[in-house]
């Protein structure tokens, strides 16, 4: 391995070209400093050291300081002395890092932003989230990793292996870059390091989902049908039959009022699905046609209740302190999957989420022109931007002026005068 010796500057170092293999250059006046320039060109600081009291012939150790670029020779030969200090002091700077590194793995560092961070400030189904898309992905590919030794390209390789889901593969990107910040802050790895960041998102097409006249009747048939005589279901054709089966026109599952009411409170309030299902009575003010949230996904919430929504809820019977309750009384019902399930196939509406109930509620506001700022309120946004996504459907005012230019031109062409 070739080496030579010079004073390490800022002209010396960018004067190291590189050659066939790697070589080092030594400092003259910090003994144990050095430049480590790579065949690929690259040039690292490091320093070398003997530890106290293990007699001349045991290895000597060497650290490295940080690539030439992103520290300067001087910031280099300064870290060198502190290192050098704390050999001389007794310690072994290199084996105390890589104990360090080798206790804060992929896996401890996500319990500790989960349980540190994101549980204190985040809402709880929001850390079940985070922890659930960290302990699919990044754990089982990083987990027994050192924390700070998980390169950007180990990341993006990564998320280009969740390429078939996109939303996923860019919400991991998201959630790790968080992560790495709060180790940052924490001391927990280095400043700037960050396997998540520059790493370029997949493109996300929108996924704003309306439902047209004919599908809304559609979904309110299935939902009177469903409440009434049920929804047929089919056998598994894959299945052989049975002679204890149920006639056919026998085989159909009755929903209970409770879920045909959460699918149309979804619909006529544009509520999210959380905020539904955990409804209670006492948050519903029938006099005042408002209800009250105490928490949502942007803290305290008012929804106005519709003429619709005060006689769907002015009439039921409360059967728990929730609107829509669980498997017992007093808790709620979980999801509204299953049942989900059933009306898409049967009002054939495929691909059609139930989120998308909330986003037909705001297209229709804003294609009557209400204005996207009581749109918003309705919805509950806290911010204008998130409302915005629905401005191509007020569609009105763009259709007068559209109406208005045509008038002038049609005018024109034939020959009349327009009046202005």
């Amino acid at each position: 391995m070739a080496q030579s010796a010079v004073k390490l500057t800022k002209r010396s170092v960018d004067g190291a070209v590189p050659r066939p293999g790697r070589y080092f250059v030594w400092d003259t006046e910090l003994k144990g400093f050095a430049l480590r320039v790579a065949e690929s060109g690259t040039k690292t600081y490091v320093v070398r050291y003997r530890p106290r009291g293990i007699g001349p012939g045991a290895p000597k150790r060497y650290v490295v300081l940080g690539r030439h670029g992103a520290i300067t020779p001087d910031e280099a030969r300064t870290r060198a002395k502190t290192i050098l200090g704390a050999v001389a002091a007794g310690e072994d700077p290199a084996k105390d890092r890589s104990r360090s590194n080798s206790t804060v793995t992929g896996a401890s560092l996500v319990e500790l932003f989960i349980d540190e961070h994101v549980k204190p400030k985040r809402k709880p189904r929001t850390a079940a989230d985070y922890r659930a898309v960290l302990n699919n992905y990044f754990v089982p590919k990083f987990g027994k990793r050192a924390a700070d030794r998980i390169s950007a390209a180990e990341m993006s390789q990564l998320h280009l292996s969740l390429g078939e889901h996109p939303y996923q593969a860019n919400h991991l990107l998201s959630i790790v870059a968080s992560m790495y910040g709060f180790a940052a802050r924490r001391g927990i790895v280095p400043k700037g390091t960050n396997p998540a960041s520059g790493i370029e998102r997949f493109r996300e097409s929108s996924r704003e989902r309306y439902l047209g006249i004919d599908e809304l009747w559609r979904l309110g048939e299935t939902l009177r049908l469903a409440e009434t005589v049920g929804l047929p279901w089919r056998l598994e054709t894959a299945k052989p039959r049975s002679k204890h089966l149920a006639r056919e026109d026998n085989q159909r599952t009755v929903f209970s009022r409770e879920v045909a009411l959460a699918f149309r409170l979804l619909l006529f309030t544009g509520a999210r699905l959380r905020e539904i299902l955990n409804l209670e009575w006492q948050h519903i003010d029938l006099e005042r046609g408002l209800i009250l949230l105490p928490d949502s996904k942007t803290g305290r919430k008012t929804i106005v209740m519709s003429t619709p929504v005060l006689d769907l809820l002015r009439d039921r019977k409360r059967m728990s302190a929730f609107v829509i309750p669980g498997a017992g009384p007093e808790r709620p019902r979980s999801d509204l999957k299953k049942p989900w399930r059933a009306i898409q196939q049967h009002a054939g509406l495929e691909g059609v989420r139930i989120h998308d109930l909330r986003h037909t509620f705001a297209s229709i506001g804003a294609g009557a022109s209400l204005g996207l700022p009581i749109v918003g309120k309705l919805l509950g946004h806290s911010q204008p931007a998130t409302t915005a996504r629905y401005a191509h459907l007020d569609a009105d005012p763009l259709r007068r002026a559209s109406n208005l230019i045509g008038a002038h031109l049609s005018s024109a062409l034939s020959g009349g005068t327009s009046n202005s």
